[in-house]
């Protein structure tokens, strides 16, 4: 058990909060950027739907993944305030960093890799969790490639089943769709993003002594993060949102829909067996499957590659950031 000050504990929950309003912020995209970019919603519609959603998923999406992150990346017995800190600044660090760009990272791998980074420079590659940081490594890839696969089948089934309708027609039952399944990956992307953070603030609470009994998610933890992350995507997210729906490949209601599903599969599947997916990867692989079930060069492959190289960065960079806030504190 680690002794820290009140007002230092509260400060680490406002922080942990702050990241959460940040990953609200930063993937407001993800849920939102196939209705604006089609034109269903307006912006300011879209993220109110959208916010609307991931707090909706309070009531519909189990803690699996808030105990993964509490308990599973890291060993909980070795983590410390100063631990915890230096995570949530190299997630915070990356992301915000990413935002301004435009580029569509992962605030989930942000995080990850925040918290392996202070986590390893304080104990080690002993401190490093088991079977779930393998699984949540092996998501990194198998996210993005199941989304495309899975978009691409849809795309190829709905046109074959809506083969003999009358275009205008079909465009019209694909608009109520595509709001269904974008309300569907709202609620998805509240269920595995919130938790992340509700992990990183009970596992706080579980070093410095303030949890008491098991290892558990309080409910003032639980409705504060969904409250955050629904607050950030109230705040929007456009330089993200014009590269998602705009700039990856052209998007209908039709392919709309179907990678709004594709998306949402993912995640609710990640979410049910605990993985802390990264939503962002999802998605992405979702829109690319769309432009690629019609043809490969409907894809921009310049901007896609960008993107990709942007995975692949974000875990080691923010555990760079990590550790070196985290070594910053054992100065003081």
């Amino acid at each position: 058990m680690h002794e820290l000050a009140m007002p230092l504990l509260i400060g680490l929950v406002a922080l942990a909060l702050a990241f959460d309003f940040l990953n609200g912020l930063h993937d407001a995209a993800n849920s939102i950027a196939t209705v604006v970019s089609t034109r269903l919603l307006s912006p300011v519609m879209a993220v109110a739907f959208a916010a609307l959603g991931n707090f909706a998923a309070y009531w519909l999406v189990g803690l699996h993944v808030a105990e993964t992150i509490g308990k599973g990346i890291i060993d909980p017995n070795t983590v410390t305030p100063a631990v915890v800190f230096g995570a949530l600044v190299g997630a915070m660090f990356w992301n915000v960093l990413t935002w301004i760009k435009g580029i569509p990272s992962s605030s989930s791998h942000a995080l990850i890799g925040g918290l392996l980074g202070a986590g390893i420079a304080h104990g080690g590659t002993e401190a490093v969790g088991g079977p779930k940081t393998i699984e949540t490594f092996l998501a990194i890839f198998l996210s993005p490639t199941l989304g495309m696969v899975i978009a691409m089948a849809l795309v190829l089934l709905t046109s074959w089943i809506f083969r003999a309708v009358h275009p205008r027609k079909a465009e019209n039952v694909f608009k109520g769709m595509h709001l269904f399944s974008s309300a569907a990956y709202s609620i998805s992307h509240g269920g595995n993003d919130a938790q992340k953070t509700m992990g990183i603030i009970t596992v706080l609470l579980y070093s410095t002594g303030h949890l008491g009994g098991e290892f558990h998610v309080p409910e003032w933890v639980v409705l504060s993060c969904y409250g955050a992350i629904a607050l950030g995507t109230l705040s929007g997210g456009w330089k993200i949102i014009k590269t998602m729906g705009t700039k990856i490949t052209k998007l209908n209601h039709h392919t709309g829909f179907c990678a709004s599903t594709a998306g949402s599969i993912i995640v609710f599947g990640a979410s049910s067996l605990g993985i802390p997916i990264s939503t962002t990867h999802a998605i992405t692989g979702s829109v690319i499957g769309t432009g690629v079930a019609r043809r490969a060069s409907a894809v921009r492959w310049g901007v896609a590659a960008n993107v990709v190289a942007a995975w692949f960065i974000t875990i080691p960079m923010s555990g760079l950031v990590g550790a070196a806030f985290y070594l910053l504190t054992r100065l003081f």
